[in-house]
């Protein structure tokens, strides 16, 4: 297939993965060969200013993805945001990129999803097994945590002293999504060098939530500390705070799950694959803190 018959979708284009993820690939392939699928028109307004196709679909809807993918050679799937209904809704997707002919399908998955404890990493293995069964070349991008994920912790450590958690001393290996979104669009662009890969990827420097507390407490100019929590009482003070009893949940099995190694890998394939050092905690975190 030449380049120039290649159309690249990005699944979930106006959310924070997808709409970095599509500015990255305009940068690697021409900005009329690549479709932003959302799922309200005017989601894809600013996508649209780019230069790309914008359609419009939703992972509960396989007529909408029956439209929204045909022609498509290329495909992006980043996993939906609703926990315990992602895999029915990746299914949908997969479904309508097999009926589509689609040559290649890279997937945000999680950091070891076979063996991760968080989980997390149920749906996301379930997913990986759908397309591996569907035939089609795939690449999973098993992605650990996000940075941004943190930067809620900074009001409450700057108001209370301390980055409360459950992770214990366990490292986390954590990269910006922009990180992420740049090594998608690399395996999308070089589908060739990619197929059937699974990629563990993850930011060079892993940190423990003491080292999160140190850096935020240095940028601040005031002392902020890490404060252990067992998992029912972090859990109880997230549901305080005005989280979902779900989603405390989640964040909390989450916690432990990075105690026992589970967000930590250290083979850089990350940033060999976009060619250059991941993005530092601190840089991050200082970003958000205008420092």
């Amino acid at each position: 297939m030449s380049h120039d018959a290649k159309t690249y979708l990005v699944t979930g284009a106006n959310g924070q993965l997808g709409r970095l993820a599509v500015q990255s690939l305009i940068e690697k392939v021409p900005a009329a060969q690549v479709i932003a699928l959302v799922r309200k028109p005017e989601a894809g307004a600013d996508l649209a200013a780019l230069g790309v196709t914008v359609r419009i679909g939703s992972y509960d809807d396989p007529a909408s993805l029956d439209a929204a993918f045909a022609g498509v050679t290329h495909v992006l799937l980043i996993s939906s945001s609703e926990v315990g209904q992602r895999l029915a809704q990746h299914e949908n997707v997969i479904a309508a990129a097999k009926r589509a002919g689609v040559a290649f399908l890279a997937y945000t998955s999680i950091l070891r999803a076979d063996t991760s404890p968080l989980g997390l990493a149920v749906e996301h293995l379930a997913t990986e097994k759908a397309i591996a069964a569907s035939g089609i070349p795939y690449a999973f991008l098993r992605n650990s945590w996000y940075l941004e994920n943190y930067l809620g912790s900074i009001g409450p450590a700057l108001e209370h002293g301390a980055v409360a958690g459950s992770v214990g001393e366990g490292r986390i290996s954590a990269a910006s999504r922009a990180d992420y979104a740049e090594a998608a669009a690399v395996v999308l662009a070089n589908s060739d060098a990619y197929v059937n890969a699974v990629l563990e990827l993850a930011g060079d420097d892993a940190f423990t939530l003491t080292n999160l507390a140190a850096a935020i407490g240095e940028l601040a100019g005031k002392p902020v500390v890490y404060a252990y929590m067992p998992e029912d009482a972090y859990k109880a003070m997230l549901v305080q705070v005005g989280l979902p009893e779900g989603f405390a949940g989640l964040l909390a099995d989450s916690d432990v799950g990075a105690s026992k190694g589970g967000l930590f890998e250290d083979g850089k394939t990350l940033s060999r694959i976009i060619g250059r050092p991941t993005t530092p905690l601190k840089t991050v975190l200082a970003g958000a803190m205008g420092k």
